[in-house]
């Protein structure tokens, strides 16, 4: 960003758009929401956290759709991310939320003054009044855009041509919030009822057989049975990876890159394991690991080793009988639950992703036991990362055998099977199901 499109914040309080515009200039300099975002709420009123919130993450959702829209109305261009951004912002509340127009439209120019750049605050103005005249017509102009980085759009484009349309369309979306019951503790009818009998909007998933869908907002640690652990929040095409493994009875099992934890937990829950090993890199992340364990009751359990390792170099002190391997990747395909990727993925990460899972791979399948069963997976749909990556993989090892999976779900691949994003229901997620014979 230039020395001039530096916002001046010294010693002014921001209203709450100016703080949401803030926030979306740290995203663009290369900063995660996930770093960000606490941080940020705890500098915004209480009152106002859950707008801050909804409007944060719906600009970022809507960024390049807005971006489309706003470029034909400046006569010339603004050179000015943080005078953007409030044009993101302000035209998001147009064309997105019940938020009163003329509440938006003046909260939005007076964070432009409050950022330092009150001589641009009239053609802010000018825009978003325009806008307002004419809400259908940019309704529809949005809805039009694919909303995507044009690198992006070029690759999906590429790997998806009989889909990319209504991909673009689901990309933009909400994800649904869902749950995977802990069978353990409560069987899914039985946790399906209690939420009904609180008049709580769900429906059974229809691929997994332990999800639940919540069709309204709900104050997560206040549903029946959170501090029992009854219950953990895993999208539903995640929770696909436990059904598809062998019985893990009695068997040693790694999760490899196993931060946060939801596959860690689901394994335990489903199988009496022998041994089970949750590796990661990042420590801090494996803290969640073990609070999550210990609130569904399954840290007691001798059984279960975390450890703060790298998986292209950590040894198995003895050949492993299962690996799950949810390869670090781009996450295209969770962008719905985390906007700020669009802003910070660039084209060039690919190729390094792409040599870091095979990295990984490679040093896993050593780990593996003859027999052994390794299980692929990335939250990912382009197809370098995933079915490219698998058809190299094979070229490479004669001692791996895919194990077809006999499913209704996702697209068959050379290798493995694809879920795409869809409305109302699952993110992107691919599998492929790997036997050592060798």
């Amino acid at each position: 960003m230039s020395q001039s499109t530096q916002p001046n914040l010294a010693n002014k309080k921001l209203n709450l758009r100016a703080q949401i515009v803030r926030t979306l200039l740290q995203v663009q300099q290369g900063q995660s929401l996930a770093s960000l975002l606490n941080r940020q709420l705890e500098n915004v009123n209480e009152r106002d956290r859950a707008l801050f919130h909804e409007l944060l993450l719906g600009s970022l959702r809507q960024w390049y759709a807005l971006k489309s829209v706003t470029l034909p109305l400046l006569t010339k261009p603004l050179n000015n991310e943080t005078v953007e951004s409030c044009l993101y912002l302000g035209l998001y509340q147009l064309l997105y939320t019940r938020i009163p127009v003329h509440a938006a439209i003046s909260e939005t120019v007076n964070a432009v003054k409050q950022l330092g750049f009150e001589a641009l605050s009239g053609v802010v103005n000018a825009i978003l009044r325009k806008v307002s005249r004419e809400t259908p017509d940019f309704q529809k102009q949005l809805n039009q855009a694919h909303g995507l980085p044009s690198w992006l759009y070029k690759r999906l484009k590429k790997d998806w041509p009989e889909q990319i349309e209504q991909l673009c369309q689901n990309l933009k979306d909400n994800a649904p919030l869902t749950l995977r019951i802990n069978v353990r503790k409560i069987s899914r009818d039985a946790y399906l009822n209690k939420l009904k009998g609180l008049d709580i909007a769900c429906r059974l998933c229809e691929i997994s057989d332990v999800g639940i869908i919540l069709e309204q907002s709900v104050q997560i640690t206040q549903l029946p049975g959170f501090e029992k652990g009854w219950f953990s929040v895993q999208d539903e095409h995640a929770q696909l990876c436990a059904n598809l493994l062998p019985d893990l009875a009695g068997k040693i099992v790694l999760d490899a890159c196993a931060a946060p934890g939801g596959k860690t937990a689901h394994l335990l829950e489903k199988f009496d394991v022998a041994e089970l090993i949750a590796l990661d890199q990042d420590a801090k992340r494996l803290v969640r690991v073990s609070e999550n364990l210990e609130r569904l009751d399954l840290s007691a359990e001798q059984k279960v080793q975390i450890i703060a390792s790298d998986a292209t170099l950590w040894t198995a002190p003895t050949p492993l009988d299962c690996i799950v391997l949810d390869a670090p990747c781009s996450a295209i395909g969770v962008i719905r639950r985390h906007p700020d990727i669009r802003l910070l993925r660039q084209s060039t990460d690919i190729t390094q992703t792409v040599a870091l899972q095979k990295k990984i791979l490679e040093h896993m399948w050593t780990q593996l036991k003859v027999g052994g069963t390794l299980l692929y997976i990335t939250c990912s749909i382009l197809k370098a990362e995933n079915e490219q990556q698998m058809i190299e993989f094979f070229t490479e090892h004669t001692d791996a055998q895919e194990i077809k999976i006999d499913a209704d779900w996702g697209l068959e691949q050379v290798y493995g099977r694809q879920l795409l994003p869809e409305s109302g229901k699952g993110d992107g997620f691919f599998y492929c199901k790997i036997k050592k014979i060798a």
